[in-house]
């Protein structure tokens, strides 16, 4: 694929044009569309081989492989009177926005793929599901980490559910950091304990050979402390509290 167009240059644009300019990559062609004006435009005077465009349909007109990033309140005004031939191939990155609604917003008979494109693929680290597979999108996102396909709709809502979790493991973050600073620990040495605490959290999670609920007990120690926050605070009505708000997520983006 050597020409890609991004509709919605956000965090996930920038982070998808980012993971393709990974290490000096100077290759596909990309071209932006003029919606994030400011992050278009740093990302075209940053890498070589990135345009922005006068409008959308431009966009559409000189890629191969369009990525469709809008938000899903804007996606009416931003995909109005677009018009976008079968040689084409788009992918829907808009949570909750299913490919038959995308089909008669846009009309044609180009080929949908719906993708979840993270943050993390800026370092080429995060696996993208992708619904239905496709050849073209799917050599894309393993250049950005790996691809997850599934064919079934209702299976790629569960990952999408699961994504909405995120920022909850930052703000999570921020909370031990607020509780530190409140026994007197000073701001800046909290913020560095922790993240460096997580980062080698996160490290751990590579080993694939062990479950997660493996690496669970091999950090603990019976009665110690870790055994005691996981069993005092993250009990069973608190993952059921969990469950329940996934489960009214997932309603909401079926």
């Amino acid at each position: 694929m050597k020409r890609i167009g991004i509709i919605g240059v956000g965090e996930i644009g920038r982070a998808i044009v980012e993971g393709l300019r990974h290490e000096g990559d100077t290759s596909p062609e990309v071209f932006l569309s003029p919606r994030g004006a400011r992050t278009a435009a740093e990302l075209s005077e940053r890498y070589e081989n990135v345009q922005v465009c006068a409008d959308n349909q431009e966009v559409v007109d000189r890629s191969e492989l369009v990525i469709i990033a809008v938000r899903r309140q804007d996606r009416r005004e931003a995909l109005a009177g677009l018009t976008v031939g079968d040689d084409k191939i788009v992918v829907n990155v808009m949570a909750g926005v299913g490919n038959d609604e995308l089909r008669r917003t846009l009309a044609g008979g180009a080929p949908l793929v719906r993708a979840i494109p993270l943050p993390a693929i800026r370092e080429r680290r995060s696996v993208t599901v992708v619904c239905p597979s496709h050849p073209e999108v799917n050599s894309l996102f393993e250049r950005t980490g790996g691809v997850l396909a599934v064919a079934d709709e209702a299976v790629f809502d569960v990952y999408s559910a699961l994504t909405g979790t995120l920022t909850t493991h930052y703000a999570y973050l921020a909370t031990l950091i607020s509780w530190a600073v409140g026994h007197g620990i000073a701001p800046e040495d909290a913020d560095r304990y922790v993240r460096s605490l997580f980062q080698g959290v996160g490290r751990t999670l590579g080993d694939e050979t062990r479950s997660l609920r493996q690496l669970a007990a091999d950090h603990e120690t019976p009665g110690g402390s870790n055994e005691r926050i996981r069993t005092t605070w993250f009990d069973p009505a608190s993952s059921e509290a969990l469950k329940k708000a996934l489960n009214g997520l997932l309603a909401d983006l079926k």
